[in-house]
């Protein structure tokens, strides 16, 4: 009897556990359904919000066309007038780039050729001008030398002449010494004074040292060779003899 009453009892506290275990389970079960149908609702929302946003800009997209359909004829046609208006200009200022292209190729031409006949002129002119420079120092006596040949004629008859008359003889070749000089004298030759003049070393060379009162100290007593002057160029010194004093 002891033992049947002690199973009654057993049996008694645990009936509460698996109720109370049962409840708890029951809860969890109910949770879980809670959260799988939160999470379903969720995906539909999102679902619903993407379906909304295509159709958003399905619609944006017909509202484009719609109006891009419905521009004027009348701005079409403008958008084509002025296109054709810039073709028109860019082909106007082509052609315009062309013609001046042509006119300055024309002128490089012309000055290509104008310079080509300038230099061949100046290759002419250089030969011709080195020609007439060796020419000139060739015959650059001729003219002098045509004006000296009466005075070889003069000395000619001269020495005909002979010793028959001295002072004949002599008036001739004075004659003939005046004649050359003042031949000379046209070329522009000039005797350089010398005799009773200051010594200068640009006119003279002093060969000679005299001691003397007679003259003043460094003056030319005695000129041993005549000096020439050509214009203003000295082409030979007098040859002097110089005063000195004690």
């Amino acid at each position: 009897m002891l033992k049947e009453e002690e199973k009654a009892q057993k049996e008694e506290m645990q009936q509460p556990e698996e109720q109370e275990k049962s409840t708890v389970h029951n809860l969890e079960n109910e949770e879980t359904k809670d959260i799988n149908e939160e999470e379903k609702a969720g995906k539909k929302e999102v679902e619903a919000g993407t379906t909304e946003e295509e159709d958003a800009d399905a619609g944006a997209a017909a509202e484009t066309d719609t109006v891009e359909e419905s521009v004027p004829e009348e701005e079409q046609g403008e958008e084509c007038s002025e296109t054709k208006r810039e073709e028109t200009g860019a082909a106007e200022e082509i052609g315009r780039l062309k013609v001046e292209l042509e006119k300055l190729v024309a002128e490089k031409e012309d000055l290509t050729n104008r310079l080509l006949r300038l230099q061949a002129d100046f290759d002419n002119f250089r030969k011709r001008s080195r020609k007439e420079q060796e020419e000139f120092a060739k015959y650059a006596s001729q003219n002098l030398i045509e004006k000296l040949l009466p005075v070889l004629d003069n000395f000619g008859r001269a020495l005909e002449a002979g010793d028959d008359n001295a002072r004949s003889f002599k008036d001739g070749v004075e004659m003939i010494y005046k004649q050359l000089l003042g031949i000379l004298e046209q070329e522009g030759l000039k005797p350089i004074e010398a005799e009773n003049q200051p010594f200068d070393p640009n006119f003279h060379e002093a060969v000679m040292q005299v001691e003397t009162d007679e003259y003043p100290d460094n003056t030319v007593v005695e000129e041993l060779q005549k000096g020439y002057r050509l214009k203003n160029k000295v082409i030979r010194p007098a040859m002097v003899k110089v005063a000195k004093n004690n």
